[in-house]
């Protein structure tokens, strides 16, 4: 008997909880906007009371706008859905986030999710290798990039205008046996950091260079739509930005908040996120058609506070190191 009270308590509780999801959701996010859309349609469809306006511009450009209303005593949006775990770290080192321990984390690793539950890992878009089918060689490591059959045919991100570049420069430095002496013989092989991921994307598609270190989704998807581009997850491992999600302390309308965070940790969220092409958080989602099964794409160790602390130094490094 008590079982069964504590069960009806339970769903009392969370029926409550879905009907408090109401109003205007303020979002911003750096989705692109087809997949920003998609996404707010499959969570309005799940919280139909619930109305969301949002806002979508690249990770810089979203902290950018909502410090200048932070600084105006104004902050419009309730939910961040951005790019990296860094630029959240910050924001919660200056008690901007909302921690919200009760969201359900099921199927979902500690560690891509903070551990005081401000914010959220969603997805895993890892960086790896994307060839043009006319390389002279298929490359299976990052240490295949180095190779004299490489040399000039290389293009990646650069760091100093890309968050996920970034990211993927500080895992490779602190998980590959050679350091920032990865990056020296990557200098030396002629390999050439600009722009963002879709320079990389056009300039390996179209032959300009054969190789590049780009985010997965890219040429996953040009593949399906005929370039003559392939994608590797080297054996070393990949990094990996987890597009998060967070609740401002300044939420107007925390409730409908955390009912975004819910659905989007949900499975149903979760198989939205598949859906646009994207690996899912959690364990027990199928990735998309054109990935490897989940078990051999190893996902490299990234310490997102530390990369905080360090990130002046670290575009300062990668600045000496590729213009030697």
């Amino acid at each position: 008997m008590r079982k069964i009270i504590l069960a009806a308590m339970f769903l009392a509780s969370a029926i409550a909880g879905a009907s408090a999801a109401d109003g205007t959701l303020v979002l911003y996010t750096s989705q692109p906007n087809t997949d920003a859309q998609q996404t707010v349609d499959a969570f309005m469809a799940k919280y139909p009371a619930v109305k969301v306006e949002w806002v979508r511009d690249g990770t810089p450009k979203i902290l950018a706008k909502l410090r200048a209303e932070i600084e105006a005593g104004q902050p419009q949006a309730d939910v961040l859905l951005i790019a990296d775990v860094v630029t959240m770290e910050g924001l919660k080192k200056e008690g901007r986030l909302l921690a919200y321990p009760e969201a359900d984390v099921s199927g979902i690793e500690a560690d891509l999710y903070d551990k005081d539950k401000t914010y959220f890992s969603t997805k895993l878009i890892t960086t790896g290798i994307v060839y043009n089918t006319k390389a002279p060689f298929v490359p299976a490591s990052w240490e295949d990039l180095t190779r004299p059959e490489a040399k000039g045919l290389v293009a990646m991100p650069s760091p100093l205008t890309s968050g996920a570049a970034m990211i993927h420069t500080v895992t490779l430095t602190g998980n590959l046996p050679e350091g920032w002496d990865y990056y020296n013989a990557l200098a030396k092989n002629g390999a050439q950091a600009s722009g963002g991921n879709g320079d990389v994307l056009k300039a390996v598609s179209g032959g300009d260079k054969l190789f590049g270190m780009i985010v997965d989704y890219m040429p996953i998807r040009e593949r399906a739509k005929g370039a003559p581009v392939e994608f590797v997850f080297p054996r070393e491992g990949v990094s990996a930005v987890t597009e998060p999600v967070a609740i401002l302390s300044t939420a107007k309308n925390a409730d409908a908040a955390k009912a975004f965070v819910d659905f989007l940790l949900s499975k149903d969220g979760q198989q939205a996120a598949a859906k646009m092409g994207y690996i899912p958080a959690r364990a027990d989602i199928a990735l998309p058609t054109g990935y490897p099964d989940r078990s051999s794409i190893k996902v490299l160790r990234y310490d997102a506070a530390a990369a905080l602390a360090n990130d002046a130094a670290n575009k300062e490094k990668f600045g000496a190191v590729m213009s030697q």
